[in-house]
């Protein structure tokens, strides 16, 4: 995959925009894809901790906990238990299971603040979960839309 990173002017102008939205959206299709695994008991220990999930090239920080429900978008707190910042191409990596943490982590892509005992279940959960292959094309405004309808009527 060739490198590329969201250029400078982006990131600014993306800073500047109230950062709940993203969040909420973040959490709203994380819930879609996952929510069956984020209900199983090894996420107890997250529950109602701070997360930010920082996108340092595109200026953006989701801001979530998660509670017996799923992933609940946040509004910035002043020091979240857990920040994990990268850029969007090493989200998108780690996403498709293309690159490993560790790797990102050891060559300073990957950075973690806070509270890194929870960082590393977040890490070793994730790691260990079995996760449907991620396809962009699902990400599809159409394809998401046709399943929400789904969903909603079945």
């Amino acid at each position: 995959m060739k490198p590329f990173f969201f250029p400078k002017p982006f990131s600014t102008a993306m800073s500047l925009l109230p950062q709940y939205p993203h969040a909420l959206i973040f959490s709203q299709v994380v819930n879609l894809a996952l929510k069956k695994k984020l209900l199983d008991e090894v996420w107890q220990p997250l529950h109602g901790k701070q997360v930010c999930i920082c996108v340092k090239d595109a200026g953006v920080a989701l801001h979530f906990t998660l509670n017996p429900a799923g992933l609940v978008a946040r509004r910035a707190s002043a020091q979240p238990d857990l920040t994990i910042t990268a850029s969007a191409q090493d989200f998108l990596l780690l996403a498709l299971r293309k690159e490993d943490p560790d790797t990102l982590f050891f060559c300073r892509r990957l950075v973690m603040e806070g509270d890194t005992e929870l960082g590393l279940l977040v890490k070793n959960t994730l790691d260990g979960m079995e996760m449907p292959e991620l396809s962009l094309n699902r990400l599809l405004p159409g394809q998401i839309l046709d399943r929400i309808r789904t969903r909603l009527l079945t």
